[in-house]
């Protein structure tokens, strides 16, 4: 195991790989930008250094500077966390160039997944299934027009080169064509580096599934069950949970064989997510994320399995010690992204410093939050401040549980997605576990209308629950030999503990 690792990220994600090396008796370094100085990460870790001002390509994204500040410190290994230089092959490659260890898969792998079209080709060799469309990218717009009308509208254009919703356009008419490739090959150009796209049958309302794996350098790969991801903006995942609602345990077992086929045919090492779409029974591979996933909390908490910890126990020459048929899944696991975004205004960025941040606790909740009191929050970077998780014996029990947790939160200083979440979970169709990636456009009026004001929600739901504490002291005093409670009565009473903010 390594004595020191370094982590090239900031926010949630550079806090929980802390604790996950903390855990397992190993430091961990923090790398910060102007902006961070004061972020939880940088105060958690056990050393911490400076690499630049706020914006991105002069801090988080230098990466000589942070192989520099890791051999400077002694670290053995850098762990990239998600996004980032998470998935930059030359980056990895410079880490292994000098004399360190990358907590991931091998630039190779990287690369055989990360150019979509050359990852797609080899699934088809590999006998994965695939959306049907090119696997090549696009010479020019003629080609995008000749090769949509062989499969047929509507079509998805996609850049080669990444994902995140970067570089894609749905084209459901032949007039959009020449337009749409203009456009997703200049926003590929300027998130990438590579205007390079290339077309895929678009699935009219598929729901999007994703597979969790693990594998070791000693030849064990096996899957972690699905995670579903289909309430989606823009192509940004909102809410994920784990099991699907629908997948059966044949087809979990189906899906699951293909995602190791998948990363064995790139040789993968480390924790992945291979992409896919589900359709009437069918499923099509799209793209496999050569990281750990902002989504790995659901499966965690239904499989008992630390990824993050994994990470770095295969980085470190480990063997997976358990088998496919030992993992199990228990429950139900739902995670919200907590975002610094105004629902009610198209998700407008939210700028501010946090003030009174009031955490959710109880039975079956987790916080991994990269914020802080007095943390500003700005624009240099994503605007994720947290993902809220709960972990129940069923669905519906997970659902009611976020409902509880997202009441309790408070986070004052900026705008954040907490409303919009409070109103899926009350959607008959999310309840009911009818989604697909349409889901947000089809319900936009009664889930991004005005603000839910959580004040007014918060004060209905302690006046319902200190009526019932009234009523069910009343009942107990009209009985002969009953008693007060031990906290001195009513809670009209004894208010110790409630609070209108």
């Amino acid at each position: 195991m390594f004595n020191k690792i370094l982590v090239a990220n900031r926010g949630e994600i550079a806090l929980r790989v802390i604790r996950a090396a903390h855990e397992l008796g190993v430091k961990a370094v923090a790398v910060y930008s102007e902006a961070d100085r004061l972020a939880p990460h940088v105060l958690a870790a056990d050393e911490a250094y400076l690499i630049g001002p706020p914006p991105s390509a002069q801090s988080y994204l230098r990466a000589d500077v942070l192989i520099d500040v890791a051999k400077r410190c002694g670290a053995e290994a850098i762990h990239p966390g998600y996004g980032f230089l998470s998935e930059r092959a030359p980056f990895i490659q410079a880490v292994r160039d000098a004399g360190l260890v990358f907590i991931g898969p091998s630039p190779d792998a990287v690369t055989a997944m990360g150019d979509k079209t050359a990852a797609r080709a080899r699934m088809i060799d590999a006998g994965v299934p695939v959306v049907p469309g090119t696997k090549e990218a696009l010479r020019d717009a003629a080609e995008a027009r000749t090769v949509a009308g062989e499969v047929g509208y509507p079509v998805l254009l996609k850049a080669a080169a990444g994902g995140g919703g970067k570089g894609m356009r749905v084209v459901m008419t032949e007039d959009e064509i020449e337009r749409a490739f203009e456009s997703a090959g200049n926003e590929a150009q300027a998130a990438f580096g590579d205007r390079s796209v290339y077309i895929e049958k678009y699935l009219v309302g598929p729901r999007h599934i994703e597979i969790q794996l693990l594998a070791d350098r000693h030849g064990n790969t096996l899957h972690l069950g699905e995670r579903e991801c289909s309430i989606q903006r823009r192509h940004q995942k909102l809410i994920e949970e784990a099991p699907s609602a629908v997948l059966t345990p044949d087809e979990r077992r189906a899906m699951g064989e293909m995602a190791v086929a998948a990363a064995r045919a790139v040789n993968y090492e480390g924790a992945g997510t291979v992409e896919c779409l589900y359709q009437d029974g069918e499923f099509y591979f799209l793209e496999m994320n050569t990281r750990i996933q902002v989504e790995h909390p659901v499966t965690e908490l239904v499989t008992g399995v630390d990824l993050v910890q994994w990470q770095i126990r295969i980085a470190a020459g480990e063997a997976i010690p358990f088998t496919q048929d030992e993992i199990t899944w228990e429950g139900h696991a739902i995670e919200c992204r907590i975002t610094s975004e105004d629902p009610a205004n198209s998700f407008l960025p939210s700028t501010g410093r946090i003030g009174n941040l009031t955490l959710p606790s109880g039975p079956g909740v987790r916080w991994d939050g990269g914020i802080a009191t007095g943390v500003e929050v700005g624009l240099f970077y994503d605007p994720m401040l947290a993902k809220l998780i709960v972990h129940g014996p069923t669905r519906l029990e997970a659902i009611d549980r976020m409902k509880r947790a997202l009441l309790e939160l408070r986070v004052e200083g900026v705008d954040t997605s907490v409303p919009f979440h409070l109103r899926v979970m009350d959607e008959a169709d999310f309840r009911a576990g009818r989604l697909d990636i349409r889901y947000l456009e089809n319900h936009e009026a009664e889930l991004l209308g005005a603000s839910v004001d959580e004040e007014l929600i918060r004060a209905a739901a302690l006046a319902a629950a200190l009526l019932e504490e009234e009523r069910r002291t009343q009942r107990s005093v009209s009985r002969p030999q009953a008693s007060t409670s031990a906290s001195g009565g009513s809670a009209w009473r004894n208010r110790a503990g409630w609070s209108r903010g």
